[in-house]
């Protein structure tokens, strides 16, 4: 009897599990798809390896979305600075790729390396919530991918 109840507690528990998380993918997903269609495209001019996007958040918004199109193995470096005259830093960056795998930091360099896949990438710019007064805050992102014959000798390897 004893068994029979720790295998339906055991039972209960997993498809408990099973259906947040599926109720948790299924937000992701909503939210993901809501956010791509408000994403601000990175234009490169033509021959050109870097775009620099400038910005503000207002005071009660938490991040800006980017996107920019790029292949396997390039090698890309994205970088984000503070902007003079605005009295904070949105200082956060997250790189969303497409094979569902994200990187990033705070400040500075927020990704270097080779991206491993090609596709949609969606760069989240936002403010750190853990510094933040609640005011404007301002940043620069640069955006640098490299040419394939460029990221050839880096990426190779990896």
């Amino acid at each position: 009897m004893m068994l029979s109840i720790n295998n339906q507690t055991t039972s209960s528990a997993r498809a408990l599990k099973m259906l947040l998380v599926s109720a948790a993918l299924s937000s992701m997903s909503a939210n993901s798809a809501l956010a791509k269609t408000s994403d601000t495209p990175i234009h490169f001019a033509k021959g050109a390896i870097s775009s620099v996007v400038t910005g503000q958040l207002n005071p009660k918004e938490e991040a800006r979305w980017y996107r920019f199109n790029a292949a396997a193995a390039q090698y890309v470096i994205i970088n984000i600075a503070p902007v003079a005259g605005t009295p904070e830093t949105a200082n956060v960056g997250v790189l969303y790729m497409p094979n569902g795998t994200q990187d990033g930091t705070k400040g500075g360099i927020i990704y270097q390396g080779c991206l491993p896949a090609t596709g949609e990438y969606r760069l989240r710019v936002a403010r750190n919530l853990m510094a933040t007064q609640g005011k404007t805050a301002g940043y620069k992102a640069e955006v640098v991918v490299l040419p394939k014959f460029a990221s050839k000798s880096l990426c190779e390897n990896k």
